[in-house]
């Protein structure tokens, strides 16, 4: 069976006619299964939702009980018929309950991988390599320059700023679904055990990821906070809050970005961004091409970033390779920055 038949790029996004679903589809379907929980993959308005357990809780906190019209939990590895198919979801080490959807038809396998990085990250599964025909790759950072290095080590940056100033307040812009939490969880493996403050637009989700499981030492909420007594703290907030009139709450902030567009010092310029840490919840350049290298895939499908410069990669490998143009995906930038606007008007932070 030729892949295509299995799985085409569509207007609502990646269809899977003879299974009779969609995969993290843009715009509202009879049935959809989801890689993970931000908001440019998991959207609401769908007749049927199949995700792990987590993507479902991520999706009900943003929006609401009623996102879909029905819901099912898939566990990692378990088996899923669909029509003529088989589903399966494996981890894909980006962020709580993120999963690679592997489709199986007769004697075909692809692999559509959402999202994901083969980096280690205390707060979530580990990437699992499966061996497929076809795979199917994101390529948000799709190009040589973007190699991230050690997580730990960006850490180490923001603690050594914090001794050398202590009488600032440091403020950490993140994603408020699995960037904050990383960090928070990367700077306690590194011994820093003070409270961490969070903007009312982490909460719910951070909190969550505590539910879960996974260890993230004293958190409280920064609302109510005396100015004086924040001084050498750090506080998690959305990227676009470290640059408004919310700031102003705290004494002489440094203005911390934790993301792999850090890596690009002209973007952390005109961000105003003081410390940049090069911490990213994607594969860097080295990563995607290991990885699609390890699948043992033929024929790669290139989707959301960078995507001519991978296919161009995966030519010179001699493995057949094109773009999926897909709209609709891309970096969380302006997904979570919305996600967290909704999210900071529900914890009341008029003032985000």
């Amino acid at each position: 069976m030729r892949p295509q038949d299995i799985l085409m790029p569509g207007p609502a996004g990646l269809a899977c006619k003879a299974g009779g679903f969609h995969i993290d589809p843009v715009r509202p379907v009879e049935r959809a299964l989801i890689t993970h929980g931000h908001s440019d993959h998991a959207r609401p308005g769908h007749g049927a939702v199949l995700a792990t357990r987590e993507t479902l809780d991520m999706m009900r906190l943003r929006y609401g009980e009623n996102f879909a019209g029905s819901t099912q939990v898939v566990a990692y590895g378990e088996e899923i018929r669909l029509g003529d198919v088989t589903a399966t979801f494996h981890p894909a080490g980006h962020v709580l309950g993120s999963a690679q959807i592997a489709v199986t038809c007769k004697d075909t396998r692809i692999v559509a991988s959402g999202d994901y990085k083969d980096a280690r990250d205390p707060t979530c599964a580990p990437f699992e390599l499966v061996p497929c025909d076809v795979f199917i790759t994101e390529a948000t950072f799709g190009l040589p320059v973007f190699r991230h290095g050690d997580a730990a080590d960006e850490v180490k940056k923001l603690l050594t700023s914090v001794r050398l100033f202590p009488e600032r307040a440091h403020l950490v812009g993140a994603y408020s679904l699995g960037k904050a939490q990383r960090v928070i969880a990367l700077l306690r493996e590194a011994g820093y055990d003070a409270p961490i403050y969070l903007h009312g637009a982490m909460e719910a989700i951070t909190y969550y990821y505590r539910e879960r499981g996974i260890p993230l030492g004293e958190l409280k909420p920064v609302r109510g906070m005396k100015k004086a007594d924040l001084a050498g703290t750090i506080t998690l907030a959305p990227p676009s809050a470290t640059s408004d009139v919310w700031t102003r709450r705290f004494p002489d902030p440094v203005t911390a970005f934790a993301s792999g567009w850090m890596r690009v010092r002209a973007r952390a310029r005109q961000g105003g961004v003081e410390l940049p840490l090069v911490i990213s919840d994607h594969a860097d350049w080295d990563g995607l091409t290991a990885t699609i290298a390890a699948t043992g895939a033929g024929e790669i499908w290139v989707t959301h970033g960078q995507e001519d410069a991978l296919v161009h990669w995966c030519k010179t490998k001699g493995l057949a390779a094109r773009p999926l143009d897909l709209v609709g995906y891309g970096d969380e930038d302006e997904g979570e920055a919305a996600a967290s606007a909704d999210e900071a008007q529900r914890a009341g932070e008029a003032d985000a």
